[in-house]
């Protein structure tokens, strides 16, 4: 029947062309390169700072030392994520392995939790047994030391990550960021110290070990999100704007947006006239992801169905209706 076929009308028109799989392995090779010049950066960062804290004895910068350590070690994960995402698809893993950003991200929550469980024991241990903190000049220029190694990999991280479409990669930046932020707050530890006062250091331990499971909680949220295909509601609103704007659209129906890793995908279904020829349909289907592809940010494939918007009565879905899930799409209009 010409209206049925007319009515589920398919174009899933991927764009993978050689550019696109050139465009997605460079993202990826980018990534590789941030995580790899900020491990490096990080880690000589922390060894800095625990040489000072063998020679200090400094309880705060020791919290602050383990929460740089954490921060270079997430590289780790996230390397073996970005490796993993450069694979092509298959029949097991239909989607690619874009997914293993997130499992990742999951490792990186463990360890940001395990220093501050570290960080805290120990500023707690150091209240009820009280030491003299040594060196306290050089404690204060480990401190500027963290905040300047932190504060250069943030800016890295995060203006990488935005260009590439990793919010894995931005989330760690900001989190290198707040890791500068509690260097800072070493300082304050160190000049409570340099007045005589012996319960600073401990004390600034433990505001860094609240900082820390301030980042925990907020890293938490960003992969729990990930995992549950949360995408930013105006990203749907963004893309109903250009669907709409598509020749032969009448109505958008709905629109999903998923992210795998660094890509988001999307899955549309449009109302055309129903009296169109099914090339027709299949024309303005091509259309509207052609500009999804190359108006939404980050969009790396789309799939269209076209439904046929009447006649008045008709039912084109009459079949399906039991099996369908009850309650609607928030983002189906009408």
């Amino acid at each position: 029947m010409v209206l049925g076929r007319i009515g589920h009308a398919l174009a899933p028109h991927s764009h993978d062309s050689a550019d696109k799989t050139d465009a997605a392995l460079e993202t990826s090779s980018r990534g590789m390169r941030v995580l790899a010049i900020s491990f490096a950066v990080l880690m000589a960062t922390a060894a800095v700072q625990a040489a000072v804290v063998v020679a200090s004895g400094s309880v705060a910068l020791l919290g602050d030392t383990l929460h740089n350590l954490a921060d270079a070690l997430t590289a780790v994960p996230l390397a073996i994520a970005f490796s993993l995402g450069r694979r092509a698809a298959n029949r097991r893993y239909t989607y690619g392995y874009g997914r293993a950003e997130d499992l990742a991200g999951i490792v990186i929550v463990a360890l940001i939790a395990a220093s501050a469980a570290l960080a805290g024991y120990e500023a707690v241990r150091r209240l009820l047994e009280p030491q003299e903190i040594r060196n306290v000049g050089w404690v204060a220029v480990a401190a500027l030391i963290g905040f300047a190694g932190n504060e250069w990999v943030a800016r890295y991280r995060i203006k990488v990550g935005r260009e590439i479409g990793s919010a894995a990669l931005v989330a760690d930046g900001l989190h290198a960021r707040t890791d500068g932020f509690t260097s800072l707050a070493v300082l304050l530890g160190a000049g409570g110290a340099a007045l005589g006062l012996r319960l600073a250091d401990p004390v600034v331990g433990l505001l860094i070990t609240v900082a820390i499971c301030f980042v925990l909680r907020d890293a938490a949220r960003e992969i729990y999100h990930r995992l549950m295909d949360a995408v930013d509601p105006a990203l749907v609103d963004d893309a109903e704007r250009i669907l709409a704007t598509v020749d032969g659209v009448r109505r958008v129906e709905s629109v999903r947006l998923r992210w795998i890793g660094h890509a988001l995908l999307a899955e549309v279904e449009l109302l055309v006239d129903h009296d169109v020829s099914v090339v027709v349909a299949h024309r303005i289907a091509v259309e509207a992801e052609h500009r999804l592809i190359h108006d939404l940010p980050r969009l790396r494939a789309a799939t269209v169905h076209t439904d046929p918007d009447g006649p008045d009565g008709a039912d084109h879905h009459a079949s399906l209706t039991p099996h369908r899930v009850s309650g609607r799409d928030p983002s189906r209009r009408g």
